[in-house]
């Protein structure tokens, strides 16, 4: 398993200045052949200065969701890093 690419990703437009909204469409590589699959996902910072993110697949995928959940969060988080989001 493999994620190539998070794309479309779209802003929602929420007023709270500490949680953001998210969706778009996860590029992976699941068992030699590509899947797209529409995703949810929230980046909150905690009064802590800690980031958690929340993941959500719209699209169902034959694949356990554990692990295609962990490695979303570390592209997500790459990504929000980066400033690759839109803002």
């Amino acid at each position: 398993m493999k994620i190539l690419e998070v794309k479309d990703v779209v802003r929602k437009d929420v007023p709270i200045y500490y949680r953001r909204f998210y969706t778009g469409t996860a590029v992976m590589e699941l068992i030699n052949k590509s899947v797209e699959a529409r995703i949810d996902f929230s980046i909150e910072i905690k009064p802590t200065g800690h980031k958690e993110i929340l993941v959500s697949l719209l699209d169902k995928v034959d694949y356990p969701l554990v692990p295609l959940n962990k490695e979303l969060k570390k592209i997500l988080d790459s990504m929000d890093s980066t400033g690759e989001l839109p803002v």
